[in-house]
């Protein structure tokens, strides 16, 4: 579960126009990530400016790194991310229901919600 603290730097680190364009780009790629190079040309930027970008996400444990060969590929960091929707839903339909989203790349796309989980 996240806390506070952990919720206010990640929404803080996503709080930035090209860093929540860089977050939702790796979402959409799952564990498979993409190395900075193509992320840089997809969104954009510059690569001085884009290290800042996935540092800044990557301290927030928004998203992780892993070097391939060469190349640093970087992917989203998903168990942080349904914390953090996890915390921001937490009591929105009561207490004790759970009805908040989770992501998961690895079953392909967007897991369970309350509203298709009732059925």
């Amino acid at each position: 579960m996240m806390d506070e603290k952990r919720a206010i730097a990640a929404l803080g680190a996503l709080a930035q126009e090209t860093r929540l364009a860089l977050s939702r780009l790796l979402v959409t790629c799952g564990a498979a990530g993409l190395p900075a190079g193509v992320i840089a040309e997809r969104l954009g930027v510059q690569p001085s400016s884009l290290s800042f970008h996935l540092s800044q996400l990557a301290h927030a444990g928004l998203i992780t790194q892993r070097r391939l060969s060469r190349q640093l590929i970087y992917s989203a960091e998903y168990g942080t991310m349904n914390a953090l929707l996890g915390y921001l839903t937490e009591n929105c339909c009561g207490r004790d229901a759970v009805c908040a989203p989770v992501c998961n790349p690895a079953i392909g796309g967007t897991g369970a919600t309350a509203k298709n989980t009732a059925a």
